[in-house]
This record gives structure tokens, C-alpha cells and sequence, in this order.
């Protein structure tokens, strides 16, 4: 097959009915920020925004991962298609519709801007990577730098014209930011030389931007160690003056591209800064020492933009594997298994090809659900502004609570769902000629960067879970809990409901005894369980919103006619719940036992234990 050829799919249908149907985006519009939008003007773009994404930049996936990056003469050159396609993307707008008008974006809601990531991201992860970090950066310039560096610095990276990467990873200091060792030596003109070397930098060279500009986490020359002596400060590829002009090298040398498993197309690049003692950078704001929380901004943004890049990637391998299950005919059916004459049939009618591609739609559609769940908190906070502090502090405590979940599960996931489409393609799953293999390399990385998954877990359990004195999850569980007690009696959904409950107490019980293990001296069993921990909390809270969806599903059902088309939506919404709560919710109570049990087998065992090599 040709490289060149979109292999993205999106259910547009499906993108509908969570957003208007699931969680009633229509009461958010039309007020506050977003009083220029109506449902119309949504479902416009987001009908829009799909098709550029899969006429634009769906063809370069694959030609882009098969060309990669090069560096030539120290300068990166990215696959071909890739100058072009940045080029369209600023001037459609899409990179930028959920920026304040002023800032010369559209105002929408952040579950449409979200939603238009999901695309991009689908389509082309390793090209979505690049317009991606620059946002992020010139975000954080505008929510911590100068009145000077935001009209600096800002609207030449949201216009497209310079790019922008974020500068935390060195060769010694990975996870353990505070071991980083580049240094910011004071200049007497208040702007500091930068010395020090940086890797795995996202985006960090490109061929289509005159600039790029680096935030770059450093330590002030006699500042204190770890996190707490960081400063931030913003380092352009080249040196600029007062009015954003050019004016030369300031000494920001790519020293290597890195040949990855995925993404190929995105420049993961080696960065030194200052070989020549010529890297000068300016401080984020006026006072030292605010990097972390600084960049934490931008982190925090990232961990979100991860999940929905881990939907997207898996939402089209499911698509992908379904479309050709009901294409590929391999077999007979099961009841003729016995007749060598039986006619072949689609794979799809086979009851393995069937659990497989449920369980990817259930996955799916619940993880893109909790990332809808998590942007709708945002906007329903910006719809309350200052009328309402307990509202507000409710949907802003949910959103802290939902992003380990979101980056954490929605990533794990993200490469087991493009495994099980592999399964479904068989052997052809493991060729190039299929876009699913591809999937499952570009997406592996997404449970390592923006701070791997057991980073996340123990921001769960050892920050999240009791942030606001426990008031979020406790908010959380009621929220389940509200739901369980509409549905308990209910005559299709009880069943599932039950597992429901027993999940969201097995959620319970475990938060408190992850409390006794920190409050009894036991902390190394902590983060032996917090994957698990998360896992279970992730598994719950998508079987609530897949129920929910199930719910709605089912009074649809009620209303329509035997032979309206919409029936059979509706009828895989009730069977994705179903199928996920005696799938998945069914097994949260045995994974709390198993952490209740307190094996410290992995602490106990001795190094050489682990192999006699």
C-alpha cells in the first residue's frame, strides 16, 4: 500500500453524543467566554477540523515515520510534507482555537480544543508534537513572564513563525529533575549565560520555523540543590533584539538526533548550550528559583495533551481493526465448524474478533470520556468565573484529581488497544502495509515522557488523594456513589451497577489502607501498589462514565422505532458498559485483595536474586 494514503478514522457520531448527550456541553455554551458559540458552530468545526486532519496531515504519518528526521550540517530536516503541513495548520487555525481572541485564537470551550488536539494527534502524532510544545511555551510565558517577554516572545510562537520545545531531561537526571547540573551564571545586563547540555528535547530543531525558543530549566550559579534551587528561563535557538529580528547563533547547537522505536517524524534532539560560552538566556519573570512550579504549568498541560494523544492513536486502531474485520473473510462460523464446505465468513462474526474489538471500543470510548470529563470541569469552571467559590473549587479539585488518571491509564492503554488490533489484523497487523503496527511504536512512549506512569501513580496516592484534606476524592466517590444509588434497581444495568459499587468500595478500602502504610512506617509498600492503585481508580471511574453512557443509551432506545438507523449507536453505548463492568469493573475488588495482601516479595528479594548473571 501506499505511504501516502490517510489511514486515520474518527467517529464523528460518537464525538457528538459524549459531548451534547453524555455531558450537556450545551449548558456551557453560549455563556461566559464562550458566548460566541452555539452547538452548530461546534459540531461545524469539529466536522472541519476532522477532515483537515485526515486530508493534511493523515497522509504524512506514515511517509513521516518511514523518512524520520536527519541532521545535517547541525540543522534538523524534517520528513518531507512536514514545512507545508505546519504552514496549513497555523493558517486554518486549528493549533489555536481554544486561545483568548486576543491572543489570536478563537475562544472556544478547552473540551473543543481538546477534541481538535485528538485529531491532530490521530492523524499524525509525531507532527502534532511540534505545534503542541510551542503552545505550551508561550503558555507558560504568558502565565509567569514580564509584560516585555510576553509581547516579546509570545506571538511570533503562536503564530507559527518560531517554535518552542521545554528543556528538563539531562543525560544524569532523568525522572530526578533536581539532579539537573546545566547553570545560569548572572550577567551584569539582569539576563544570564546558560552552560549545560539537555536530551530528549521534543521539537527541539525544525526546518520550518526561523526560530525556535527553549525554556530551559537551569540552576543560578549558587543556588540551592534539587528542585527548589531551579530557575527557568527562556533560550532562543537565535538571538534576537527589541523587536524580534534575527541577529545570529546564540550558541544552542543540536548535537545528535535520537533514532526511537516511534515518532519517528518528531525531532527528539541532544541540546548543548553555551559550548562556546556565547548561550544567553532570559529569566521567566523576576524572581529565581520558581522553575519547577513554573514548568509544572506546562507539565501539568502536557500530561492532559498525552492522554488525549493515547486516545487518539487508539481510537483509530480500533477503527482501522474494525473496518477490516468486516472486510476480511478467514473461516467458517462457529456453528459449521465441523463442515469443511461452510462458506468463509467476515472475521468479525467470529466471538474472539467480537470480545477483542468490544473491549477496544469500551477502552476507548471510556478514556476519551474521562478526558471530556476532565475538559468539561475546565470550562465549567471558566463559565462560574467568581459567582460561585464551592462550585469552582469542586471542578477545579476534580481536575487536579482526574490527571494522573487521564495521562496514566489513557497511555497504558493507548498501546495494549494498538496490540489488540494487531491481534485482530493477524499476521498482516505486524506489516507496514497496516497502519496499526505503527500505532503501537509511536504510542509505547506515551507511558514514559511528561513524567512516567509511576510517576503518576504516586502523585496519586501520595499527593492527590489527599490534596484539600481528602474534599476531592470524596468528591469523586460521591459523585460515583450518586450514580450507583439512581441505578441500583435498574432492570438492565443493576447487574453492572453491583460490580459498580463493589469497585468504587475496593476503592475505598484501598485509599485507607495506602494511609495506614504511610501512617505506620511502612511507606516502600506504597509505591509497590500505587500502578495498581491507579489502575483500579482508572478502571472505576471509566466503568461510570461508560455506564452513565449506557444509561442515556438505553432511554434512547426506549423512544426510537425498531427500524430507525440511530438504534444500532445506541445499542453499542449499552453494550460497551455492560461489557466493560463485568470485564474490567468485575476485577477492581481482586487487584484491591492482591495490595491488601502486602507482599513485599520486590523489596525483599536480594539484588543477586534476580538472576545468577
Amino acid at each position: 500500500m501506499s505511504q501516502n494514503i490517510n489511514r486515520y478514522k474518527v467517529d464523528l457520531r460518537e464525538i457528538e453524543f459524549v459531548l451534547f448527550e453524555h455531558f450537556k456541553l450545551d449548558e456551557v455554551l453560549g455563556k461566559g467566554p464562550y458566548e460566541a458559540w452555539d452547538k452548530e458552530i461546534v459540531l461545524t468545526s469539529l466536522s472541519e477540523a476532522a477532515k483537515f486532519a485526515q486530508n493534511v496531515l493523515g497522509p504524512l504519518c506514515a511517509s513521516g515515520d518511514r523518512e524520520g528526521c536527519k541532521l545535517v550540517d547541525g540543522k534538523v530536516i524534517t520528513p518531507t510534507g512536514f514545512g507545508e503541513a505546519w504552514k496549513k495548520t497555523y493558517e486554518s487555525g486549528w493549533r489555536s482555537i481554544g486561545l483568548p481572541v486576543e491572543h489570536g485564537g478563537q475562544g472556544s470551550p478547552k473540551v473543543i480544543q481538546a477534541l481538535c488536539e485528538e485529531f491532530m494527534c490521530g492523524a499524525n502524532a509525531a507532527f502534532a508534537m511540534y505545534p503542541g510544545l510551542s503552545i505550551g511555551a508561550a503558555d507558560v510565558i504568558l502565565a509567569f513572564g514580564t509584560e516585555e517577554e510576553k509581547h516579546l516572545w509570545t506571538p511570533n510562537i503562536l503564530n507559527g513563525k518560531w517554535g518552542g520545545t521545554m528543556c528538563l531531561t539531562e543525560s544524569h537526571a532523568g525522572s530526578d529533575v533536581g539532579s539537573a547540573k546545566t547553570t545560569a551564571y548572572r550577567r551584569p545586563d539582569g539576563k544570564y549565560n546558560i552552560k549545560g547540555a539537555k536530551i530528549y528535547i521534543s521539537g527541539g530543531d525544525s526546518d520550518f520555523v526561523e526560530n525556535v525558543i527553549h525554556l530551559v530549566l537551569a540552576r543560578v550559579e549558587g543556588a540551592p540543590p534539587g528542585t527548589k534551587g531551579l530557575s527557568l528561563f527562556i533560550v532562543p535557538k537565535n538571538k534576537i533584539d527589541e523587536h524580534g529580528n534575527t541577529l545570529g547563533s546564540n550558541d544552542v547547537i543540536v548535537a545528535g538526533i535520537e533514532h526511537k522505536m516511534g515518532i519517528n517524524g518528531s525531532a527528539t534532539c541532544q541540546l548543548n548550550f553555551g559550548e562556546n560560552d556565547d548561550c544567553v538566556g532570559e529569566l521567566v519573570g523576576t524572581v529565581e528559583n520558581q522553575g519547577i512550579a513554573q514548568m509544572f504549568r506546562l507539565m501539568n498541560s502536557a500530561r492532559i495533551a498525552v492522554g488525549i494523544q493515547s486516545v487518539a492513536l487508539a481510537s483509530s486502531a480500533y477503527l482501522n481493526a474494525l473496518e477490516y474485520a468486516r472486510d476480511r473473510k478467514q473461516g467458517s462460523h462457529i456453528t459449521a465448524w465441523k463442515d469443511p464446505t461452510a462458506p468463509r465468513v467476515n472475521i468479525i462474526e467470529h466471538a474472539d474478533v467480537r470480545r477483542m474489538l468490544l473491549d477496544m471500543k469500551a477502552r476507548v470510548e471510556g478514556i476519551r470520556s474521562l478526558i471530556v470529563k476532565l475538559a468539561m470541569h475546565q470550562d465549567r469552571a471558566q463559565v462560574i468565573g467568581g459567582t460561585d467559590d464551592e462550585k469552582k473549587a469542586y471542578h477545579l479539585g476534580q481536575i487536579d484529581l482526574l490527571v494522573p488518571l487521564v495521562k496514566a491509564f489513557g497511555s497504558d492503554q493507548a498501546f495494549r488497544i494498538s496490540e489488540t488490533a494487531i491481534q485482530v489484523f493477524g499476521g498482516a497487523g505486524f506489516l507496514k502495509d497496516w497502519p496499526v503496527e505503527q500505532y503501537a511504536r509511536d504510542s509505547k512512549i506515551f507511558s514514559i515522557y511528561e513524567g512516567t506512569n509511576h510517576i503518576q501513580a504516586m502523585d496519586l496516592v501520595g499527593r492527590k488523594l489527599g490534596q484539600n484534606g481528602g474534599a476531592n476524592t470524596q468528591a469523586f466517590l460521591g459523585d460515583v456513589q450518586a450514580f450507583i444509588a439512581g441505578h441500583r434497581e435498574h432492570p438492565v444495568l443493576g447487574p453492572s451497577v453491583a460490580l459498580l459499587d463493589k469497585a468504587q468500595e475496593a476503592i475505598g478500602a484501598t485509599v485507607m489502607r495506602l494511609l495506614g502504610w504511610f501512617q505506620s512506617g511502612q511507606v516502600p509498600m506504597v509505591p509497590l501498589s500505587a500502578n495498581r492503585f491507579l489502575e483500579m481508580m482508572s478502571e472505576t471511574a471509566v466503568g461510570w462514565l461508560l455506564l452513565e453512557q449506557s444509561s442515556i443509551a438505553l432511554k434512547k432506545l426506549a423512544e426510537l422505532p425498531a427500524d430507525h438507523h440511530e438504534r444500532a449507536f445506541y445499542e453499542g453505548k449499552k453494550a460497551a458498559g455492560i461489557f466493560f463492568a463485568h470485564s474490567a469493573l468485575a476485577l477492581v475488588p481482586g487487584k484491591a485483595e492482591s495490595i491488601s495482601l502486602g507482599d513485599d516479595s520486590a523489596i525483599s528479594i536480594p539484588d543477586a536474586g534476580f538472576a545468577t548473571i
